[in-house]
Order: structure tokens, then C-alpha cells, then sequence
């Protein structure tokens, strides 16, 4: 059976006046590096990637994923890492712009590598 890989790009505003805690949020999970890695174990993800963008006054992240099947949701993660992840998140994301996808046009992931995800 082939283990089925999903990558995808999704971008998200952030709330006006958030910056600063967006940057709290940023260096905690860089300070807390060796706990997030764990956490991605359990969600089956493989490597994930958060970029920051501002663009005419409006701030942006995108989260770039590669991520296998049938791992846990982060909202459903009892982790303290995800907890404190998710609440930054509930504090910064602009729930009415909503998560734009951007279109995966070609994926190129070498088949050592994607035997090293199984």
C-alpha cells in the first residue's frame, strides 16, 4: 500500500496590531524546538514550514506542509506545545479572511525521501 503525502501552502492574516505577539509566537516555538518536533510525530507530519509576508499594510503567514495519513488533528492534541500554539493562533489569525490554499502545481519529493517518510 502506498503511504499517501499531502503538501500544501495556506495563507492566513493576521489580526491588525498582532505583530508583537505574533513574534512571541514565533520565538516559542523556536525556543521550544525539541517539543514541537515531537508533537509533528503523532500528526504525521513529515516537514512544516511557517512564512511570514506583509503586503500594503496587511500581515501574513503561510504554512507550507508535507504531511502523510492518518495522523492526529492539532486541535485534537492534548500537547502543551499545541495548546499554547493554538491559543497564539486564536489571538493572531484573521478568522474572517479565512485560509487560502495556494494551488500545489508540482511536488517534488526524491523517492529516497519518501521512503524515508514510511
Amino acid at each position: 500500500m502506498e503511504n499517501k503525502i499531502t503538501v500544501e501552502c495556506s495563507r492566513f492574516r493576521v489580526l491588525k496590531d498582532k505583530t508583537e505577539v505574533v513574534d512571541e509566537w514565533m520565538n516559542f516555538l523556536r525556543d521550544n524546538m525539541a517539543d514541537v518536533l515531537l508533537t509533528l510525530d503523532g500528526e504525521k507530519m513529515y516537514v512544516e514550514t511557517i512564512f511570514r509576508e506583509a503586503i500594503d499594510g496587511n500581515e501574513y503567514l503561510y504554512w507550507y506542509s508535507v504531511q502523510g495519513e492518518g495522523g492526529i488533528d492539532v486541535r485534537e492534541s492534548e500537547s502543551w506545545i499545541d495548546v499554547k500554539h493554538l491559543e497564539y493562533w486564536e489571538q493572531c489569525i484573521d478568522k474572517s479572511y479565512g485560509q487560502v490554499d495556494l494551488t500545489t502545481e508540482v511536488v517534488m519529493i526524491p523517492d529516497r525521501v519518501r521512503e524515508a517518510m514510511k
